[in-house]
């Protein structure tokens, strides 16, 4: 068992602390003994694998789903609602998300929604949702228009991030896990790029200390930028790299067929392509991108993304720019993006003009 690490996350006014390792679960009954009422809205399959909660001391009513962007929509919200409602849950009470990232953006949403806010604990079961979706209080569901556009800032009141948990994960569960995990590195800065590609084939295998370390350096890395902005109006927008490219191969796959990881994992590297591109600078970056991509299985261009998901019919240049006017973050139907001059060197709100996105995503 490797040691676990404490990362503490110092929001003003929500602090909290996020428990990373093997084992660390056993700590979430101490974490809920203080509530009047404690619920739980967990993954089906999680539970199937590793026991409810109540194996970690949580005896609580629990309402399971399978996982997946199916369930993150107004109507599943709805049920959440209303099984807090049946729960008795108060202001004083607290909700459990046990599961992946989509389980968690619903739950802590619920959360912040019932009796206008309820503390939430996190329990993420994937590496995705480890290393970055539990961590700075984002929650959202989908509209038919696209990805997230409905959501809340909800900070959690804990976060155990169990890596005992992960060694059940799909090789497509895990290595969408790594897209994140290479954006961290990339927005971290040249040391932890360089440290990510000396241990890519230890953590490529699940390597124990390899995994543990990677998700805590993950974290240290997201809580920084969290804590400087909250709210998504300045610096954390940098943490969004690669990913208005990988929401509109979402929009236009459909969402669920392509793992979000993997859509952000394509689109590091058509940001690194297009920052190439806009600063007409000539790097090796793109290239230390697609070697990571390759060591990890990830697919390592757009081109091999519509092959590896027979997607060429969906995943037109038409078809994708449509879904990047969609971005939640830009302006109304300008998408802002953000690039890269070098590791650690990040750019947000950059313009693109639709001719050279064109050529980028033929």
């Amino acid at each position: 068992m490797t040691q676990a690490t404490r990362v503490h996350v110092a929001v003003p006014n929500a602090p909290y602390d996020v428990h990373v390792g093997e084992g660390v679960l056993q700590g979430i009954a101490a974490a809920t003994a203080g509530a009047d009422r404690v619920a739980v809205v967990s993954d089906r399959e999680v539970c199937a694998l590793h026991g409810d909660l109540r194996r970690h001391g949580v005896d609580a009513p629990m309402l399971e789903f399978d996982g997946g962007e199916s369930i993150k929509t107004l109507g599943v919200l709805e049920e959440v609602l209303d099984f807090c409602a049946a729960s008795s849950l108060s202001r004083s009470s607290i909700l459990v998300a046990y599961g992946g990232g989509t389980v968690g953006d619903l739950t802590g949403m619920a959360a912040s929604l019932f009796k206008r806010g309820l503390r939430v604990i996190q329990v993420p079961t994937t590496l995705l949702a480890q290393v970055d979706a539990s961590v700075g209080g984002k929650t959202a569901i989908n509209l038919a228009a696209g990805k997230n556009l409905a959501g809340t800032f909800h900070q959690p009141h804990a976060v155990f991030c169990d890596t005992g948990l992960l060694g059940t994960l799909s090789e497509a569960e895990y290595q969408s896990g790594l897209g994140e995990v290479i954006k961290t590195a990339l927005i971290e800065g040249e040391p932890a790029l360089a440290q990510l590609e000396s241990i890519s084939r230890d953590l490529g295998a699940r390597a124990v200390t390899a995994l543990s370390d990677t998700v805590a350096r993950c974290v240290t890395t997201k809580a920084r930028v969290v804590v400087s902005d909250p709210e998504e109006r300045g610096a954390r927008r940098s943490l969004n790299l690669g990913h208005t490219f990988a929401h509109a191969i979402e929009h236009a796959a459909g969402y669920g067929r392509v793992p979000h990881g993997i859509a952000v994992a394509v689109g590091l590297q058509l940001a690194a392509s297009a920052s190439e591109r806009v600063y007409a600078s000539s790097t090796d970056l793109g290239e230390r991108i697609g070697r990571l991509l390759s060591a990890f299985g990830l697919p390592a261009d757009l081109e091999e993304l519509r092959s590896r998901y027979s997607l060429g019919a969906a995943l037109t240049a038409n078809a994708l720019i449509e879904g990047l006017g969609h971005d939640k973050k830009g302006r109304v139907g300008a998408p802002e993006f953000v690039l890269m001059r070098g590791p650690g060197d990040i750019e947000l709100g950059v313009m693109i003009a639709e001719e050279e996105l064109r050529d980028l995503l033929a």
